[in-house]
This record gives C-alpha cells, structure tokens and sequence, in this order.
C-alpha cells in the first residue's frame, strides 16, 4: 500500500473566474485510524457549483474555506482500514472527503453504497446530492400539476436533467434549456423532454416564448443571468420558482446595460402572485430523502429516468474541470476518477 496520499487546497481567493493558480495540489503522508476510525480512499469526487462560492470569504450559509485548507467535496470511497465495528475493510461508502485521495472518517455521515443496485459513481450524482436537490425542490416548492409546463435550466446537467423528467413523472410539461445544439438534443432526444432552447441562440427569449405557448408554470432557477430575464414575462399567475443555484453570477456579476430590473421583478412577483423561494438540499432530507432513493432508484432501474455522466480521470485535474464546469464545458454529471 502507498504510504503518501495527495490533496488539493486553496491557495488564493479568486477574484471572478478562478484560475489554475487559486488551487494548490499537495502529498500528504496517509494517516493510521485511531480506535472507532476508518481509513478511506478516494475512487470518485463531485465537483459541484456550490464549491465556487466556498472559495470566497463573503458570508453565506456555509462558512468559507481558509486558504490552505482542503477543497470541499462529496465523494466515493472504499474502506481501505477498519478499527469501526459498523464497517468491514471493502465498504463502498459515500463521505464527505474533500479534494483529498485518503481521508479519515469516524463513519458520522457516512452512507453505505450497494454496487449491485446501481452504479457506485450515481452517490454523486443522480442518487446523491444534485439529484436529491431536484427532487426535493420541486416536490416542496416547485409541485407540478398534470398539463403545468415546467422550465429548468441546465438541463442537461445533473440537476436540470432530474428535474424535466421528474415533471413529466407528474404530469407536466418538460422543457429544457441548455448551451448549443448536443445539449439540446440530448435534452430532447436521450431525456425525452417535450422541447429544448438553446439559450445561445440570438433570439433566444422568442424561441423559449415559442415553446412555453400556455406560459410556464414551474420554473427551476439554477442559472439566472439572462435566463431568468427570458423566463420572468412568461410566468403565469401563481407559478413557483425554486431556487438552487445561479451559476451564472458565480464569477461575479456579469456586465449588463446598467438597468435596475429589480423594480420590475418584485413587481411581477406581486401581480402574478409568484412564490420564489431559494433552498438548500439538505433543508428537506429529514422528510423526503428516503422517498427520494426509492423513487428515483426504481425509476433508473426501468429505464425511465436517465442519466449522464461526465468524467475525468485523475485528481491533478480537478481544477480545470471544476473551472470549465462553471464555464458549462462539461456535459453531464461532472466526477472526477480519483483512483482505479
């Protein structure tokens, strides 16, 4: 067994996009668990937009990484030793690691993965984190009605992509909106949503106007920018808007024309009676997560809800995948294979 593990750390706080230089790649000597502990190593890492907002010292509802402290991360690790009786050297368990190859645990927060009920990389992705956000989002806030039209951006990603199908699982109406032409098709022909828009196109708020005819009942923010300028005339009386994210702004907020249009939204929030509501996942897990897992779990054993995933080998690669990501270069789930 390798006696030097390797992790990354924030090295500088960026100022808008981050660069190369704003992550450091260390080797760290392994640790030996102590009695109740367990030695984890690294197979899979999440890397997830919410990390952008880890790196700056601004308040939030996660307290901000130090520089040199290890990048946070949801990942996927056996049990390399045990001195814990809950778990058996050979354990596939889902942890909370960090940008890190080796990582101990007292198995708080841990949870088992069966690699017989589903691919082990799905912790991380459809059945994990960024799916359970779409779940709970829009069984909580979002509450599509069968012929509701909904609307999530990034829809090919591992957010949008869950949230299209589970509407159309209630009856609505999906559509997507994703970046250039593969995305959309697959959005249409892989998710089988009911339409996709390229929010690239020119003319883009004409065609989301064109495939919303009956206006858009459910709208899933996880972008803003300009989408959400496009989406907010078409939402209907009494729509409701989840909000988890607006990747769009985590760089820092994009030049515009200089226009307030906070005026104008708080007043169609008042006309059209609108419910808006930001949250974090882990807000409705205590409630939901297990109706989450069996749902979603047999969906994706019959085919009925699918996946894609986007993956990149080796943990030196991190950043520059975690910094195309949040340009939309990936195209799925984004996991880094931190080992074999």
């Amino acid at each position: 067994m390798t006696t030097r593990g390797r992790q990354i750390v924030l090295a500088a706080r960026p100022k808008g996009r981050p660069g190369l230089t704003d992550f450091r790649l260390e080797e760290t000597a392994i640790p030996t668990p102590a009695a109740g502990q367990l030695l984890l190593e690294v197979q899979y890492l999440s890397l997830d937009p919410y990390m952008r907002g880890r790196m700056n010292d601004g308040k939030s509802y996660a307290k901000p990484l130090e520089i040199g402290e290890v990048m946070p991360g949801e990942t996927v690790a056996h049990v390399l030793v045990s001195s814990n009786s809950a778990y058996v050297k050979g354990d596939v368990v889902l942890a909370r690691t960090g940008w890190r190859t080796h990582a101990l645990s007292d198995g708080a927060g841990l949870r088992k993965l069966d690699p017989a009920a589903a691919p082990i990389t799905t912790g991380l992705g459809v059945l994990g984190m960024p799916g359970f956000t779409a779940y709970g989002g829009l069984r909580v806030i979002g509450k599509p009605q069968p012929r509701e039209t909904v609307v999530v951006a990034a829809a090919s990603g591992p957010v949008g992509s869950l949230v299209g199908q589970l509407g159309q699982l209630a009856g609505a109406r999906a559509v997507g909106i994703a970046g250039g032409p593969e995305k959309c098709a697959f959005v249409k022909d892989e998710l089988r949503f009911d339409a996709a828009v390229d929010h690239r196109a020119p003319d883009f708020p004409a065609r989301l106007a064109a495939a919303c005819p009956d206006g858009i009942d459910v709208y899933f923010e996880n972008v803003g920018g300009a989408i959400w300028e496009a989406v907010l005339p078409l939402l209907n009386d009494f729509a409701r808007v989840p909000v988890s994210g607006l990747i769009a702004q985590y760089n820092g907020v994009p030049d515009g024309d200089g226009t307030d249009r906070l005026p104008a939204t708080m007043r169609q929030i008042l006309s059209k009676r609108l419910t808006v509501r930001g949250f974090i996942y882990y807000d409705f897990a205590s409630e939901h997560y297990a109706d989450f897992l069996r749902e979603v779990g047999a969906g994706i054993a019959t085919g009925r809800i699918r996946y894609r995933e986007d993956i990149v080998d080796g943990l030196e690669n991190a950043p520059g995948a975690f910094i195309g990501m949040l340009e939309g270069r990936n195209f799925g789930k984004l996991i880094v294979r931190v080992a074999a």
